[in-house]
């Protein structure tokens, strides 16, 4: 589990094709693999990722053909820049919102615009996410905690401040860039719930 509160940008090192899937090794610039091993988790612009190599400033993880297909990340060039975030701990605080790393869908910005300080991001999702998707709820982009503004339709906007931008990717987003989307976990085990009292 994550919190959708980025700890660091790392960007792609390397892309090896191994045995019909990929593994990619993230390179990171400041120390944030101090206390990281092997076998622990990493949000990596949102996919939850298991570390399998490690040194002082870079990780490697595989990624199955079933995750390339149904995420970013085997879009990603060399060098682009990712969003990381370890595991959740029990002395992590929740500052964003409960994030599991398993991407529902791909989704794409359609319009940045300036709100003040602030971007203010239109973004396409896929039509079967949208119903998990609530004025002022929580969302998760690229591994990103975000509240949504409005949604009409398939199409919510989301306002992002200055410091997230500093602190996180979003200042290479523009019109049809390609982003993971997460819905609120909460959202996906109500409706489940729901279904089952409905059907006895």
């Amino acid at each position: 589990m994550f919190t959708g509160i980025i700890q660091a940008v790392g960007s792609l090192g390397i892309r090896d094709a191994v045995s019909g899937d990929v593994r990619l090794t993230i390179e990171i610039g400041d120390d944030f693999l101090g206390g990281v091993q092997l076998g622990d988790s990493i949000a990596v612009n949102g996919v939850c990722l298991t570390v399998i190599d490690l040194t002082e400033k870079s990780f490697s993880a595989d990624v199955s053909n079933e995750t390339l297909s149904l995420t970013t990340l085997g879009e990603l060039s060399i060098g682009a820049s990712v969003n990381l975030e370890k595991a959740l701990t029990l002395n992590t605080p929740l500052g964003g919102h409960w994030v599991s790393g398993h991407v529902d869908g791909v989704g794409e910005i359609m319009d940045k615009q300036h709100d003040a300080r602030s971007w203010r991001f239109t973004i396409a999702v896929p039509d079967h996410l949208s119903r998990y998707i609530a004025t002022k709820g929580s969302i998760c982009i690229e591994g990103i905690s975000l509240t949504v503004n409005t949604v009409e339709a398939n199409r919510l906007t989301v306002n992002i401040v200055p410091h997230t931008s500093e602190k996180t990717n979003i200042n290479c987003w523009k019109a049809h860039t390609r982003v993971n989307i997460e819905v609120d976990i909460i959202a996906r085990y109500l409706e489940r719930l729901l279904k089952k009292d409905l059907c006895g």
